[in-house]
């Protein structure tokens, strides 16, 4: 069973191709992230303009890398959302009138669903039932995984999500965009002990994040030590140390978190996906306390922990497994900028 992924849910379109005897054959990325860096963050309007422009050319050049053609696909899986209205449409419209038009099943796929399912393309590979941490630029979720589709979420952000605090801090140090990657290049150059920052939310019970208070903190301390350097060098220092601390603030919650819900599921897996999964730190944060604490982390490589094509593939091979997709020729178009995990079935 050969499915074509659409991935087009923000500023990448991720075009791929998995064969569910030879694992994924194809695989297309093309990133906006030079189009928007201009403007320091994500412009909807331009964003869904440059899908339209790249989602064909990148079927196409997919289906030459698989040595395939359109007819040689059993089904086409699309990410339906949560994300940008505009740019979730590009994807919906292309992927289900390729379906329309070649009698093919049509797949809608959760976007984190996506995230969530991506480590299990890896050669080491969580099984059903475990725990997921999805975190990335619009969501910090804990979610209790029992099988495909049956998913309960334990925690989620009242606010900024993980990423987004990474974004909004590295702006606010004056690094290029995106954000979450600088703040980590940076944080190695720095001490992590010069300034105590806060854990919110690790105060009380419960297993929900909130990053603004977080990203706050970090800006008054920004803005009240810098005043008191003296030259250049001082607040390059200066700005390493902030990024190190904060940095080390985002992952320390983060992990105590998903200890504190393994602790009260019992379950001994971890999947950590979505953008700020590739992050270093929390990687090798994790790594440790699950060897303290008895569970195995899984992670997706580098290249799938952003928004692919790839994992909206292998989620569309999975739904077609379990016969979850549209009819034949059903050419209903749907788009959901918000869409709630638990609501899949």
């Amino acid at each position: 069973m050969k499915i074509l992924g659409i991935e087009s849910s923000c500023d990448e379109t991720g075009i791929a191709i998995y064969d569910t005897d030879q694992g994924l054959v194809a695989d297309q990325l093309y990133s906006q992230i030079e189009l928007h860096a201009q403007y320091g963050g994500v412009v909807p309007e331009l964003a869904s303009r440059d899908h339209v422009r790249k989602i064909v050319p990148l079927i196409e050049q997919a289906c030459e890398e698989a040595g395939l053609t359109l007819d040689d696909l059993d089904g086409i899986a699309y990410t339906s959302g949560p994300g940008l209205i505009g740019a979730l449409l590009v994807g919906a419209c292309v992927g289900r009138s390729v379906a329309w038009a070649l009698d093919k099943p049509a797949i809608e796929i959760h976007h984190m669903e996506g995230h969530l399912l991506a480590p299990l393309l890896e050669d080491d590979k969580p099984e059903f039932p475990f725990l997921s941490l999805l975190v990335s630029g619009g969501h910090t979720l804990l979610v209790d995984v029992q099988a495909l589709g049956e998913y309960k979420i334990l925690g989620d952000t009242l606010d900024d999500a993980a990423g987004e605090a990474f974004d909004k801090t590295a702006k606010l140090l004056g690094l290029p965009y995106p954000g979450g990657r600088y703040i980590a290049e940076l944080a190695t150059q720095g001490d992590n002990t010069r300034f105590k920052f806060p854990r919110p939310m690790m105060n009380r019970p419960g297993l929900d994040f909130s990053f603004s208070g977080l990203k706050t903190f970090t800006r008054v301390t920004w803005e009240t030590e810098v005043e008191l350097c003296s030259n250049d060098e001082e607040k390059q220092k200066l700005k390493a140390d902030i990024a190190a601390c904060f940095e080390l603030a985002v992952t320390d919650t983060l992990s105590k978190k998903c200890v504190r819900a393994i602790k009260q599921t019992g379950l001994k897996s971890l999947v950590i996906a979505g953008g700020v999964s590739a992050n270093v730190a929390l990687r090798e944060m994790l790594s440790t306390l699950g060897q303290k604490h008895r569970f195995k982390p899984f992670f997706p490589s580098p290249k799938y922990c952003t928004d692919n094509g790839a994992m909206i593939a292998f989620a569309g091979a999975m739904r077609m497994a379990a016969n979850q997709y549209a009819s034949y020729g059903e050419a209903t178009i749907k788009a959901y900028p918000r869409w709630n995990l638990e609501q899949l079935s």
